[in-house]
C-alpha cells in the first residue's frame, strides 16, 4: 500500500486557521482581552473589538495593521451597546462565528461593607452582560452554520479569595461556570459550542495592586490560596475516593446511590463477623462446606 506525501510543507496550525470567520472580544483595550483579539486576528479572523476606552482600541488596530479589525467603543454592560456590537459584527462580515466574552470588573471590599449597588454593578457586568451577549449571539452562529462562545471566568469562580476580600467578583465568575455549563448542554445540538477558562494571576490593570508587594506577590506565589500546597493538602478533608468521583463526575445517578451507600449504613445490614481464621461466623452456621486449604485436603469441623 503506497501513501502519497504531501505537495507542499506540513502547517501543523493549518487545522486552526479561522480564515473568512468573524469574532466578537469585549474587554479588548487591555491585558488578556487585547491578546485574545491579537490571536485570533493572527488565525485570520475578522475581529470585532469593544472596550469604553476608543483610544486603546484604535492603537490596537494601528498595530494589527489591516481591514480585519473592527472597532466599536462601547460599555457591554449598556443593553444597546450589546445588541449595536453584536450587529455591527454581523454586518462586517456576514455571519458570526466566534465570541469571547472577556470584559469584567472588580470591587475590593470585606463582604460585610461592600455596598449592595457595587455588588448588583459586578454581577451586572460579568454575569448578566455576559449572558445577554451569549444570547444575541445564538441566531447569527446558528445560521451561519455554528460558532464557539468562550466565557472567561477566574480561578476564583471555583475558590474563595481570602484573604483578597472579592465576595462580588467570586460570586459572578463562581455563576458563569455553572451557566456555560448550562448553555453547553442546551446549545451543542444546535452547533453552538460554550466553554469557560478559568485564568489564575495575570499581570493586568485589574491585577496591578497585587505586584510590587511581598505579601501580595507572596499569595499569588502560593496560588492564590493561603497556606501552600502542604497546608491545603493538610486542610482538606479526607473525602472517600467514590464521593471525589461524585463530585468531579456531576450528578450521575449511579454514583448518588454509591455514595449514598457509602456515607449511611443500610438500616438492616448488620457487618459481618469475622470467625476463626478470617472465615465468616455465618458461612459455617449455614452448614456450607469450607473452602480447602492451600494443601489441597479439607479442614475437619
Amino acid at each position: 500500500m503506497s501513501t502519497t506525501a504531501p505537495a507542499g510543507p506540513l502547517d501543523p496550525l493549518a487545522a486552526f486557521r479561522l480564515d473568512g470567520r468573524v469574532a466578537i472580544v469585549t474587554g479588548a483595550s487591555v491585558g488578556l482581552g487585547r491578546r485574545f483579539a491579537r490571536v485570533l486576528h493572527a488565525a485570520g479572523a475578522t475581529v470585532v473589538v469593544t472596550a469604553r476606552r476608543a483610544e486603546l482600541l484604535e492603537q490596537l488596530a494601528d498595530e494589527l495593521g489591516d481591514e480585519r479589525v473592527v472597532v466599536v467603543p462601547g460599555d457591554v454592560s449598556v443593553e444597546a451597546d450589546r445588541r449595536a456590537l453584536v450587529t455591527r459584527a454581523v454586518a462586517a462580515g456576514g455571519r458570526l462565528d466566534v465570541l469571547v466574552n472577556n470584559a469584567g470588573i472588580s470591587v475590593l471590599s470585606p463582604a460585610e461593607h461592600e455596598p449592595f449597588d457595587e455588588f448588583r454593578r459586578v454581577v451586572d457586568l460579568n454575569l448578566n452582560a455576559l449572558f445577554h451577549l451569549c444570547q444575541l449571539s445564538f441566531e447569527p452562529m446558528v445560521a451561519s452554520g455554528g460558532g464557539t462562545i468562550v466565557n472567561l471566568s477566574s480561578m476564583l469562580g471555583l475558590v474563595g479569595a481570602t484573604p483578597v476580600k472579592l465576595a462580588s467578583y467570586c460570586a459572578s465568575k463562581g455563576a458563569v461556570v455553572n451557566l456555560t455549563r448550562e448553555l453547553g448542554a442546551q446549545w451543542a445540538r444546535k452547533g453552538v459550542r460554550v466553554n469557560a477558562i478559568a485564568p489564575g494571576w495575570f499581570r493586568s490593570e485589574m491585577t496591578d495592586a497585587m505586584w510590587g508587594d511581598d505579601a501580595s506577590e507572596a499569595y499569588v506565589r502560593r496560588g492564590g490560596r493561603p497556606g501552600g500546597r502542604r497546608a491545603r493538602a493538610r486542610r482538606r478533608p479526607a473525602l472517600p475516593r467514590i464521593r471525589r468521583q461524585h463530585l468531579r463526575g456531576g450528578p450521575d445517578p449511579r454514583g448518588r446511590r454509591r455514595l449514598d451507600r457509602h456515607l449511611t449504613p443500610h438500616p438492616t445490614r448488620r457487618p459481618a463477623i469475622r470467625g476463626r481464621r478470617g472465615t465468616p461466623a455465618r458461612r459455617r452456621r449455614s452448614g456450607r462446606a469450607p473452602r480447602a486449604s492451600g494443601s489441597g485436603r479439607r479442614r475437619r469441623g
